[in-house]
């Protein structure tokens, strides 16, 4: 429809305008952190469990993750995966993590490649720190991460129904390959 500079065609585009603005849908909030994350019994070696597919991890099967306290003040990150399959090559990237102030040490910014920084945060922690789920404030990553390389399926399926109730995508998790040796 063509239209010229008239009150009528301005009426036409700004309808057209504010249902365009009324059915892109209403952003979904970030995620809410748990209250307070201990580091130091937060540190050491996790297991994915299940995850959003990323570019980075693509083929990653054992895919785990390592914190470590820093002297520096820091958390050294090491990720880790078998490429391919179980029994593919090892590999690893090695970065550092910083806790955001006033977050009760449960959103962190994590570098591997200088100068970019990614949102770490934590918004699922059990009380004996068995596992975790981890996002980011825009939702589009999330890990779910035990101590073990399995969860029960009890437990997985109760974190995937408080992710969902959360607003998460559930149906976009993929559940990684772990072998028992790593």
């Amino acid at each position: 429809m063509l239209c010229y500079i008239t009150e009528d065609c301005l009426l036409i585009r700004l309808t057209i305008l504010f249902t365009f603005l009324k059915t892109s849908g209403t952003p979904i909030p970030p995620p809410k952190t748990v209250v307070y994350v201990d580091l130091a019994r937060y540190a050491g070696k996790w297991y994915e469990i299940a995850s959003y597919p990323q570019r980075y991890q693509k083929d990653c099967t054992c895919t785990t993750a390592e914190y470590t306290a820093s002297d520096a003040g820091y958390i050294i990150v090491k990720n880790s995966c078998n490429k391919g399959n179980v029994n593919g090559k090892r590999k690893s990237i090695t970065g550092k993590a910083v806790v955001e102030k006033h977050s009760g040490n449960a959103k962190l910014k994590v570098q591997f490649f200088w100068p970019f920084w990614g949102k770490y945060w934590i918004i699922e922690l059990a009380d004996d720190y068995s596992y975790a789920v981890v996002s980011d404030p825009t939702r589009k990553n999330l890990w779910i991460l035990a101590r073990t390389p399995k969860l029960s399926d009890i437990v997985y399926h109760e974190i995937v129904s408080a992710l969902r109730s959360k607003g998460f995508d559930v149906s976009k998790l993929n559940h990684t390959i772990q072998s028992v040796r790593y």
